[in-house]
């Protein structure tokens, strides 16, 4: 009988070390639970971000290949873009109803 009462206790014991660690876990460790599913979140985010910018940098590399080929294009695209001009002209950029411009 003696025997049982012992190993009951430390089935307790090991039940109660048990749960404490899970405890300890899941609120005080440093990189406990919750921290690990917001990090988790915040991760799936910046992916998506990543996806977007990659996005837009093959953009600006299409716009870049378009627009550096020779100087009388970079002249162009100058004007247009930053409406840049000589001192003694003024820019008109023609422009169609959907606002992109007739010359391309």
């Amino acid at each position: 009988m003696q025997f049982f009462q012992r190993f009951r206790f430390l089935r307790n014991f090991y039940l109660a070390t048990s749960i404490g660690l899970l405890v300890w876990l899941t609120f005080f460790e440093l990189n406990s639970i919750p921290d690990q599913i917001g990090n988790w979140l915040e991760l799936k985010e910046l992916e998506s971000q990543k996806e977007y910018y990659e996005e837009q940098i093959e953009l600006l590399k299409k716009e870049q290949a378009t627009t550096l080929g020779t100087d009388k294009l970079m002249e162009k695209y100058a004007r247009e873009k930053y409406f840049m001009k000589k001192e003694s002209e003024d820019v008109f950029v023609l422009v169609d109803k959907n606002g992109e411009p007739f010359e391309k």
